[in-house]
């Protein structure tokens, strides 16, 4: 029996590479005789650097930038073997881990950052940047990004804006004469794992902002910045952006980059999955083994374990997800090639604990699911 192991991370309390080796070392448990192919996944958030340098060769390079909350954090980017390509993860830079959960709020953290990190890859003489927009802790519509890439934001009494996100009401104009003039020959590629707009209901601001610390009311000044950004875009560039599928991605990074950047948007985990050339390994696979932190109804628009489970789909694989915790509209997931889910949770814990004790109950349920296929082989054999 052949099994690939594919899960992303679980956030905030295993790496996709932990993941998989929790997975695998319960499964092994049961089948020590089975073939075990890892593919720690990323789908345009945490580990999408690691896994592209895992397909494609490269290193990764560390910078000190500005966080969330403007103070230095320890970075990186990945330069990938060819070396004119740099991978930059946004939650590297401005990723929600960089905040304490006492701080978080949306309204006060900026992409500035990340910003940074493309700077540096300048620095570094590449060409295409692969930007993944997934894990961050701002909703700032890439306005610190881009002050960091020479972009000035001007408020109505005429001040340059503030890095943070709750000063988007203010802003009346945008330069970007003084853009870093490299940016001209550099191919930018956004890869992430949602396809929501900007604005409303299934927004940047409305969906994801909650997510990370904002209150009722912050979302709806957030919400009111992005309305009002969007209008100062369409007014500079010509062109409404506020729901074009994908711009809200990133806490709306991916509108500047769209509007200002002349990049483009793509399938974070179709991006991983053919730089890993993940189609080939599925041909001689019997079971294909996906995870993450929490699968919802929000799984379907574009993240690791949907498309896995539509690749294996094509090829008659049955797919099973372990995950942290199954949320709302969980069924949905069977109609997209998902044969089961299994939450990892033995019993009732608290955040802090589920996370302090990711991998062992990781490790713990995949036995269990194991066992329970082990039960089902005997039983096919009756």
């Amino acid at each position: 029996m052949k099994i690939i192991i594919a899960p992303d991370s679980f956030k905030e309390s295993l790496t996709a590479k932990q993941a998989a080796c929790a997975i695998k070392a319960g499964f092994m448990a049961v089948f020590p005789a089975a073939k075990y192919v890892c593919f720690p996944m990323a789908d345009g958030g945490e580990g999408t650097v690691d896994a592209l340098i895992a397909a494609k060769g490269g290193q990764r390079i560390e910078v000190i930038v500005a966080g969330p909350l403007n103070t230095p954090v320890k970075a990186y980017y990945g330069l990938l073997n060819d070396g004119d390509t740099a991978v930059i993860e946004m939650a590297a830079a401005s990723g929600l881990m960089q905040v304490p959960l006492n701080q978080r709020n949306p309204l006060l953290t900026t992409s500035f950052g990340t910003g940074q990190l493309m700077l540096a890859a300048l620095d570094h003489g590449v060409k295409k940047i692969i930007l993944a927009v997934g894990g961050s802790a701002t909703v700032d519509g890439g306005i610190g990004m881009m002050q960091a890439l020479g972009a000035r934001f001007y408020r109505k009494d005429g001040h340059l804006l503030e890095l943070v996100a709750k000063e988007m009401v203010a802003l009346q104009r945008i330069d970007l004469s003084t853009l870093d003039s490299r940016l001209q020959q550099c191919q930018i590629k956004i890869v992430c794992d949602v396809n929501n707009p900007l604005i409303g209901e299934q927004g940047a601001a409305k969906i994801f902002a909650p997510q990370k610390g904002a209150t009722g009311e912050m979302v709806s000044h957030l919400e009111q910045g992005l309305i009002h950004y969007a209008d100062i875009i369409q007014s500079t560039t010509g062109t409404d952006y506020r729901y074009m599928p994908g711009s809200g991605a990133g806490g709306g990074i991916s509108v500047a980059a769209l509007a200002f950047l002349n990049a483009t948007l793509r399938s974070g985990i179709e991006t991983v999955c053919q730089a890993m050339q993940f189609k080939d390994e599925l041909a001689t696979t019997d079971l294909v083994i996906v995870g993450e932190g929490s699968m919802d109804g929000q799984t379907l628009s574009g993240k690791a374990p949907i498309g896995i489970a539509k690749l294996a789909a094509k090829n008659g694989i049955p797919v099973i997800a372990i995950v942290g915790i199954q949320g709302k509209n969980i069924a949905a997931v069977y109609q997209q090639g998902i044969n089961a889910v299994f939450s990892i949770l033995p019993c009732l814990l608290s955040q802090q604990a589920a996370l302090a004790e990711g991998e062992l109950n990781l490790q713990h349920c995949a036995y269990n699911v194991a066992k329970v296929l082990q039960t089902g082989i005997i039983l096919a054999k009756n």
